[in-house]
């Protein structure tokens, strides 16, 4: 696949941002549009307590069409009841008066701390201009909705004749069930609802949704995908493919810049029982608080991996199957420490990425999941977070 340097949107798409009040500096509005309306599709958090957004985003998509999407960050709109929803209403309202479309076509978003209400009068003045504005630079719409993350993050990747883009924030508060992660895939391949939907779902399933920075599931986590059409058909195989691998580039790109994380952590899984059981093993090995100390400290405790491992309750653990190796050095051999070189390991501990495997013995299921190292930076981002 064909990564773009610079990321690019495909055929049709433009953005926009601008700091409408409810940040003191940089950006904090940022809106997307297709020229015409597209195949649509979207996954939300699984969070009992679900902002307002999310409440009208799963009304909204379930007719399978948008062609916009507006995005707030500062302010989550979350914890605040039927008000909350009225403002999410009239947010996505406002940004289909200022485009001149069906306000059932923009899916709205909103990111920031939680159980304040919306200001939803500054965004509904700043929307007009900001719809006069949009341009084709994918990173200009990314810097409007990050909140604790360090750049903007976006990506495009070649699918056939056609590209797909990725818009992504997430830096904390990143275990989803879907991290806040925000994902927005835009694509001129024209891709039939119901695809589009088993295709996102199951490419969600394999990389956002083995992700975790903290172990905190957001109450705003949004990923969803605009298809256009204007490139024409694409083979659905080679249409995954692309967006699975723009999606992993994106995952690593998200733990990269965890809150305070020095590096990326990349946990693979084998000879599980089966699948759902090596991704178990697999998130308890990145969410694990002294896994990921041990990757920060340069200190290969190799005990930390059998204690993560150990405590999957729920799946087949043999103990004297498990192999384990960091960065390619073997650590464990059936359940018990190699004799490894540590100066070699900790030196590797000091890079990026970090991967550690991990080899059950019982069987053919594996998994992937991706986190980072936990450093006093996330404490010290997120004991001034509310402020900030």
């Amino acid at each position: 696949m064909e990564f773009h340097d610079p990321p690019r949107f495909p055929r049709g798409f433009r953005c926009a941002a601008t700091l409408c009040g409810l940040k003191k500096e940089g950006y904090d509005l940022s809106l997307f549009a297709s020229e015409v309306p597209a195949t649509a599709a979207a996954v939300f958090t699984r969070n009992q307590v679900p902002g307002a957004p999310i409440i009208v985003g799963r009304e909204l998509i379930r007719a399978g069409r948008l062609q916009a999407v507006v995005v707030n960050s500062k302010v989550s709109n979350v914890g605040t009841g039927e008000e909350g929803v009225r403002r999410a209403r009239a947010m996505g309202a406002a940004a289909a008066q200022a485009l001149g479309i069906d306000e059932s076509l923009v899916l709205m978003s909103s990111t920031g701390v939680i159980g304040v209400p919306l200001p939803v009068e500054k965004i509904e003045v700043a929307l007009p201009a900001l719809a006069e504005s949009l341009q084709e630079d994918p990173m200009v719409g990314a810097r409007g909705i990050m909140t604790t993350d360090t750049h903007p993050k976006a990506l495009s990747v070649s699918a056939g004749a056609a590209t797909i883009t990725v818009v992504a924030k997430g830096s904390g508060m990143i275990e989803p069930n879907m991290a806040t992660m925000l994902a927005y895939v835009f694509t001129d391949a024209e891709v039939e609802a119901s695809a589009l939907d088993r295709i996102l779902r199951d490419v969600v399933d394999d990389t956002f949704n083995m992700l975790s920075v903290d172990t905190d599931t957001s109450t705003s986590d949004t990923c969803a995908v605009l298809a256009n059409g204007l490139a024409g058909p694409v083979d659905e195989e080679v249409f995954t493919a692309a967006l699975r691998e723009v999606c992993v580039a994106m995952t690593e790109t998200m733990a990269r810049d965890g809150e305070g994380a020095h590096a990326m952590v990349r946990v693979t899984v084998t000879g599980a029982e089966n699948g759902g059981e090596a991704r178990v093993v697999a998130k308890s090995l990145v969410n694990s608080p002294l896994v990921k100390t041990m990757v920060f400290g340069g200190d290969p405790n190799v005990g930390r991996i059998l204690m993560a491992v150990g405590k999957c309750f729920a799946c087949r653990v043999d103990p004297g199957r498990i192999g384990a190796s960091i960065c390619g050095i073997p650590v464990l051999d059936r359940g018990v420490r190699t004799s490894f070189d540590e100066a070699a390991v900790r030196e590797l501990l000091e890079g990026d990425p970090v991967d550690i495997t991990v080899d059950l013995g019982l069987g053919g299921g594996s998994a992937r999941a991706w986190g980072c190292d936990l450093t006093p930076g996330y404490i010290e981002e997120n004991a001034a977070y509310y402020s900030s």
